[in-house]
């Protein structure tokens, strides 16, 4: 390809015969570049994400955003986003996922687990794979998800490209530190990740909290019951924080110091000694975990593993350990994360505020008072400002339908109410015509029924268009949400023929897996369907984001 020229003997004096090369001159350098510029396609890297509270997914989306950047496709999806199916479509996986109860997948990736666990799964053995499970120490199943996808895509003939990632509680550095190395083995440097943002751009975050002023500190139980659940109210006027429905907020809270003091005392410690720059006391206060005793602590400390104790201090008082300094003890503790709560508030009812509804946790065991973390920092020991470290994190898998007509029905009971209050603010706020549907449980109606007065107004109003409340101690048999919910069950398989959304807050354990079964059993009885049949309803309604679940 040779530079064009307008030659000598064409009908234009020399003036315009220099002006035309030129133009032709710079046409031909932009047509060569073009020529020369890589127009291959991307490699693809497929990102899947089994996530419950929302950590999961806010790490995939981060990774393909730097994968993005690094120069490849990087899809992000969930995993009932995504067929199993199709992964022998795919050359590059990254998975990311959370581990829910004992060892078992995320709501999103039930089917999509059942799917590649089956005997009949096809070959993968042209995919390559990297996988990062998220968890928790404390539990035996740690990080049990992420290892059960990356022993069964072994299993299937894919090929490991980096090893697997185990992540604790504490995630954020050890999952940034595994994502380079997978950039590495995917051929990329990891100075090719998106730009940390400057110091001029940082906003408040979970590595940057807020001290958010306390405003009300509320009792919502009557004084005679036997629970002790408070309302708190916090400003976030001057953070610039905004937040929707359905997030959540988490706190960063300190250690009672009567309880940093004994365990102190127990280990035999100079509470003045430096810990890394900070005295012994005021690190136990505020940086470590000292009641947890994880199966890691019980490896390294000195004493036999044998025994069962409930706490740091119990295990303490029992062997009376002798640490060689203050960081040898410290290097044992877990650190002290924050506590994360569903938000109980609209932002468009509270401008600049953030409400908590939260159990303060007290009791006896083994001889000797326990009292929750962040729950009695909240109700007796907020930091003598008044404020609280706190940051908002977003939970896009627990959300009101985009189409304020959709019906919703909220399952809450106890403290599961916190997001139902503010999904019920957030549609009187915006006149959202669909209807409303709650179900609320607790001890006792005389003592126990959180915001009473508030649902009764919006009752009144036409925003509550139907509450059904369960008192499972005011009477001889025990009744709970779960079985309002099949009392209710003809009006309940209409609600869902219209389309509507069933939202579900509260206890894992028990309560969740109740609903669940509660929610089978009158799809297949007034929908007059086969057990099998029933499991399919409800997994479409997850597919399409019509059971939502914020269950912990």
């Amino acid at each position: 390809m040779s530079l064009p020229e307008i030659p000598s003997s064409a009908p234009f004096n020399k003036v315009q015969r220099l002006w035309l090369n030129g133009y032709l001159a710079a046409l031909y350098s932009e047509a060569k570049a073009s020529s020369s510029t890589d127009t291959s396609p991307k490699e693809r890297v497929l990102v899947l994400y089994a996530s419950q509270s929302g950590n999961s997914e806010a790490l995939a989306e981060g990774f393909g955003e730097q994968l993005t950047t690094a120069g490849f496709e990087a899809p992000v999806l969930a995993m009932d986003e995504f067929a199993a199916e199709d992964l022998g479509q795919e050359k590059s996986l990254i998975i990311v996922s959370s581990t829910w109860g004992e060892g078992d997948p995320p709501d999103n990736a039930v089917d999509f687990w059942e799917a590649l666990s089956d005997d009949s799964f096809e070959k993968l053995e042209s995919l390559k794979y990297t996988v990062l499970g998220l968890g928790d120490t404390n539990y035996l199943a740690f990080c049990g998800m992420g290892k059960k996808f990356d022993q069964r895509l072994e299993a299937l003939g894919a090929t490991r490209f980096a090893p697997r990632g185990d992540c604790d509680t504490d995630f954020e550095e050890a999952s940034s530190a595994w994502f380079d190395a997978t950039l590495k083995a995917l051929g990329a440097s990891a100075e090719a990740k998106s730009d940390t943002p400057t110091s001029e751009t940082v906003s408040y975050s979970k590595k940057h909290p807020f001290p958010a002023k306390l405003l009300t500190n509320r009792l919502l139980n009557a004084a005679d019951s036997e629970r002790d659940t408070r309302h708190f109210e916090f400003s976030l006027e001057g953070s610039g924080m905004t937040y929707e429905v359905g997030d959540v907020l988490g706190v960063y809270a300190k250690n009672d110091p009567m309880l940093v003091d004994e365990v102190i005392e127990a280990i035999d410690l100079d509470p003045t000694e430096q810990v890394d720059g900070t005295p012994l006391r005021e690190a136990l206060l505020e940086r470590c975990d000292i009641r947890a005793v994880s199966p890691a602590m019980l490896k390294d400390w000195p004493v036999p593993a044998d025994g069962e104790f409930h706490e740091v201090i119990d295990l303490a008082k029992a062997t009376k350990p002798k640490f060689e300094n203050a960081s040898a003890f410290v290097s044992l503790l877990r650190k002290l994360g924050p506590r994360l709560y569903s938000i109980s508030s609209s932002p468009k009812a509270h401008p600049d505020e953030v409400h908590l509804t939260i159990a303060k946790v007290e009791y006896e065991f083994d001889g000797r008072s326990r009292k929750g973390v962040c729950s009695t920092y909240l109700a007796d020991r907020v930091n003598g400002d008044g404020t609280v470290p706190v940051f908002l994190q977003t939970a896009k898998h627990f959300k009101l339908p985009t189409d304020d007509s959709v019906p919703v029905i909220m399952v809450g009971p106890g403290t599961g109410i916190a997001p139902f209050r503010a999904f019920l603010e957030e549609r009187a706020a915006t006149s959202a015509p669909g209807k409303n549907w709650l179900f609320f449980g607790n001890p006792h109606e005389v003592t126990d029924w959180f915001y009473r007065e508030e649902f009764d107004k919006m009752s009144e109003s036409g925003v509550l268009s139907k509450l059904s409340t369960a008192w499972s101690r005011d009477q001889a048999t025990k009744v709970y949400v779960q079985d309002r919910m099949r009392e209710a069950g003809t009006e309940l398989w209409q609600w869902l023929e219209e389309g509507a959304h069933l939202y579900v807050c509260g206890d894992a354990k028990r309560m969740a897996k109740d609903v669940d079964q509660a929610l089978h059993d009158a799809i297949e009885t007034h929908g007059s369907l086969s057990k099998e049949a029933a499991t399919d309803y409800v997994s479409a309604m997850k597919k399409a984001k019509r059971y939502q679940r914020d269950v912990y």
